[in-house]
């Protein structure tokens, strides 16, 4: 038997039209130019702040010490007998700022968790606009609100604390209620944006709703949730209206909330009104004291965003 043969009649290779010569997008040229603009100027703008700060901040420092300045406990720059200390500025700072850390942290926390885990969608779009509210408010009517309501009304009548008029403890809880939607929406953008899929298995080994929320999604999203811890302490830092009205003025080394203190950028809006003479020791204080709170961010600023980078998790 002859084997037969078939010839197969070659198969036409479709013809690949020319896309010809890409025209140039002009659109996409402006828009890549714009945002590049937009970095440049946020650049420019945080070195001039630098140059700004670094001129006077050096030539105070040629007529003080800075072991002095750092150093020191009592800070009285406009008397006649002036004292350059700026340790009472720092504490009251830092006391001022961990008071609305300790409202801000566990309210903003359990804000983003309820509105992440449990609240369905129709609450959780209704609750989180008005939550976000707080952020519009004013400062200074913060400030008003804890000189003339909250100190006299909460902390005297309701709660007996014997306070001062003017006290860090006041200012510090209302700024905490300041920093709470900053903390409160940041962090729940990040537990939102946990893969379901990590819930959906958790549920599956049996796990409750709690345990899923604090051991699987809080954990998965904890960069998220730092950067927006680190974002809050950076507001309460440079928070400036609050402790000028309620906190006093009265730059004391102290760690009792109930007293008046001052703080960096209290007397920054205080000593800067132009009272003082261009060029004198007193006015250099200014940029001293701003040029130690810009650095105090700074080093926070960079440790936010190693501790970022090390525990970020990336999902597909």
């Amino acid at each position: 038997m002859e084997a037969s043969t078939t010839t197969r009649a070659p198969v036409a290779t479709p013809r690949v039209p020319s896309l010809g010569v890409a025209r140039r997008r002009y659109g996409e040229d402006a828009i890549k130019l714009g945002l590049f603009l937009a970095a440049l100027i946020s650049v420019l703008t945080t070195v001039g702040i630098v140059i700004s700060l670094l001129g006077e901040t050096i030539v105070f420092f040629g007529e003080v010490s800075i072991v002095d300045f750092l150093t020191g406990t009592d800070w009285s720059p406009l008397f006649a007998d002036p004292s350059y200390g700026v340790l009472p500025l720092i504490s009251g700072t830092l006391l001022i700022t961990a008071i609305a850390l300790a409202v801000a942290i566990p309210l903003g926390l359990g804000s983003a968790i309820y509105l992440s885990e449990y609240a369905r969608p129709r609450v959780r779009r209704t609750l989180k606009p008005i939550l976000e509210l707080l952020a519009g408010v004013p400062t200074i009517v913060f400030g008003y609100f804890a000189l003339t309501f909250f100190t006299p009304v909460v902390l005297r009548d309701l709660l007996g604390v014997e306070v001062q008029v003017f006290n860090a403890l006041s200012a510090g809880i209302v700024m905490g209620f300041m920093v709470l939607p900053t903390i409160a929406s940041v962090s729940e953008d990040s537990l939102s944006a946990v893969p379901q899929s990590l819930r959906e298995g958790a549920f599956g080994l049996g796990a409750t709703q709690r345990q899923v929320s604090l051991r699987v999604v809080l954990p998965a999203a904890l960069s998220g949730v730092a950067a927006a811890i680190i974002l809050g302490i950076s507001r309460a830092i440079g928070e400036t209206m609050i402790v000028l009205v309620a906190a006093g003025q009265q730059p004391n080394l102290t760690a009792d909330p109930r007293g008046a203190i001052e703080t960096m950028t209290a007397f920054i809006a205080a000593t800067g009104k132009g009272d003082l003479a261009t060029g004198s020791v007193a006015y250099k204080t200014i940029f001293a004291v701003g040029a130690t709170l810009f650095v105090m961010t700074l080093i926070m600023n960079a440790l936010s965003i190693g501790f970022v980078r090390r525990f970020r998790q990336v999902y597909e």
